[in-house]
């Protein structure tokens, strides 16, 4: 992080208090400036914090807090006064960050403010910006993932910052002083992108007049970030792992080897675990690049940043633009918030920016925003991106299943095994249950595959009632179904459907309750056996 030279304001309506706050402050490091009560704060350049000690309720305190947060989106802690009623109800209508109790312990307060001014400048070495939890987890990965030399995966929708992740990684990393290099994986040919990346000798191929030193070697010793990693050939992709494992690479054509120190930074937009499935991606390399991980969330699940961004690309584009924005009407801002972005971040800083240079000098109306944004429409069934290159080849030559049908047949052969094992575990169950009372059983082996079924002796049964079970022809009796040697599964089903139906009167809606199946199976096997009569 860089030194502490952020500006902390300490309102003056209570001097007991604000001298304290002061001190401890300006003993941390950080610039103090005292404000007096309904002084404006435009003149403060780029405050980090402002702290209010006139209570919740003091009117000057309150037109401060509101400025400070609206304006300037400035963090904001107060001091309730004793005795002050519904301290939360008006810290949330300030929207405060933090209330302390009157007096307040100086020392959590310089704590609190901190994390907060950290934070703060944390995204603004990122460009990230967004206060709910889901970005301040992101922040506080990629703070923790800085420090360390391992490969890092950045996951998430297009437009959702990605990049800004990695390079928010090498900034605070100790290579930040080194390159950062950027290469978008899906926008090069197989060919030219390990060309790019690992470099060519003079005459490696066509067009090679010279030799070309690659991004990794000119990376070295800082940070390449390898975005749409799920893109990249499955040859490339060899040549990457090497160079993770090994800390080394050839060039196209060549034949020394070159060491490198270089860290590698991998984002996709794909899951890159269903890519593995389907053989698209090296499951060694995503194990590889899988390291450490940040998923980040798309704005849709966090509305709540909607504001924060606004104003940021806002005053990022009138600074670039030249250009005197009013701001954006309430009815707009609902609008804005509604939407489901699915071009997320990048979607919403373009339509800022498009509004900024368009409409100057005055607010945005709701009529104002592009008529997609305002008209509610469906995401579509679809999210996961559908392969459109070339079909395999087979080994007859032909062109095979493409990838993503391949994996949905291989789903299907496995439900379809799973739902056989269930039939089978069904028809046992049935087996047991065929005179509507539960059989325990103290033994279940298997037969002779002749039979077709399996052997099921009823507790307590004994040796001569096993054996006195195998004697006779019929094959019910006392309206049970009694099997007998010789018997295949389908003639016991036979006699318990034919049963049933003598029992409920040719009743075959009660007849298939009473066996479990459904009217329709029962229809069925009614026919199958000829027992329509």
């Amino acid at each position: 992080m860089s030194e502490k030279n952020e500006t902390v304001l300490i309102s003056t309506h209570d001097l007991k208090v604000a001298g304290p706050l002061r001190e401890v402050f300006r003993d941390a490091g950080y610039r103090v400036e005292l404000v007096t009560p309904g002084e404006d704060l435009s003149g403060v350049e780029d405050p980090g914090l402002l702290i209010l000690t006139g209570g919740l309720k003091n009117e000057s305190a309150a037109t401060q807090a509101r400025q400070a947060r609206v304006t300037r989106h400035v963090p904001v802690f107060g001091i309730a006064k004793k005795g002050e009623e519904g301290t939360r109800q008006a810290a949330r209508a300030l929207d405060l960050q933090e209330v302390f109790p009157h007096p307040p312990d100086a020392r959590e307060v310089l704590l609190l403010g901190r994390t907060l001014i950290e934070r703060n400048r944390l995204q603004e070495i990122t460009g990230i910006v967004g206060e709910t939890d889901s970005i301040r987890e992101s922040l506080e990965r990629v703070v923790q993932f800085a420090p360390v030399e391992a490969t890092v995966l950045v996951t998430g929708e297009s437009g959702t910052g990605k990049e800004l992740i990695a390079r928010g990684i090498h900034a605070l990393s100790p290579r930040r002083h080194n390159s950062f290099i950027a290469v978008n994986v899906a926008a090069l040919s197989e060919t030219l992108l390990e060309s790019e990346l690992f470099g060519h000798e003079k005459g490696a191929f066509t067009g090679a007049i010279d030799s070309r030193k690659g991004l990794f070697e000119l990376a070295q010793g800082g940070t390449i970030f390898l975005d749409e990693i799920g893109e990249m050939p499955l040859t490339t992709q060899t040549k990457l792992l090497r160079v993770l494992e090994e800390r080394e690479f050839y060039r196209v054509g060549g034949e020394k080897s070159i060491r490198v120190d270089v860290r590698v930074i991998a984002a996709s937009n794909q899951e890159l675990r269903q890519l593995v499935e389907i053989g698209e991606f090296r499951r060694d390399l995503y194990f590889r690049l899988n390291v450490l991980r940040i998923e980040l969330p798309p704005l849709r699940d966090r509305k709540e940043d909607i504001p924060l961004l606004i104003h940021s690309f806002i005053k990022d584009a009138s600074a670039r633009h030249d250009r005197q924005f009013a701001g954006i009407s309430e009815d707009a801002m609902r609008i804005l918030m509604a939407h489901a972005w699915p071009g997320n971040v990048r979607e919403l800083r373009n339509l800022i920016e498009s509004m900024v240079v368009l409409a100057p000098g005055r607010r945005i109306e709701a009529q104002d925003i592009p008529a997609e944004v305002r008209t509610p429409h469906s995401r579509g069934l679809l999210p996961a991106p559908i392969y459109q290159g070339p079909l395999p080849m087979g080994q007859g030559g032909e062109a095979s299943l493409r990838p993503e049908l391949e994996f949905v047949f291989r789903t299907l052969v496995n439900l379809r095994m799973d739902v056989d094992d269930l039939r089978k575990d069904f028809e046992q169950y049935q087996q047991r249950h065929l005179d509507g009372r539960e059989v325990p059983f103290s033994r279940i082996e298997e037969v002779p595959s002749d039979l077709g079924l399996e052997e099921v002796f009823s507790e307590p049964a004994g040796p001569a009632e096993i054996a006195e079970s195998y004697e006779g022809s019929p094959t019910s009796e006392e309206g049970r179904v009694v099997y007998r040697q010789g018997m295949t599964m389908e003639e016991v089903e036979e006699e318990a459907i034919r049963l049933v139906l003598e029992e409920v009167g040719g009743n075959r809606r009660k007849a298939s309750e009473q066996l479990g199946i459904g009217e329709r199976t029962l229809y069925r096997k009614i026919k199958k056996y000829g027992l329509e009569a």
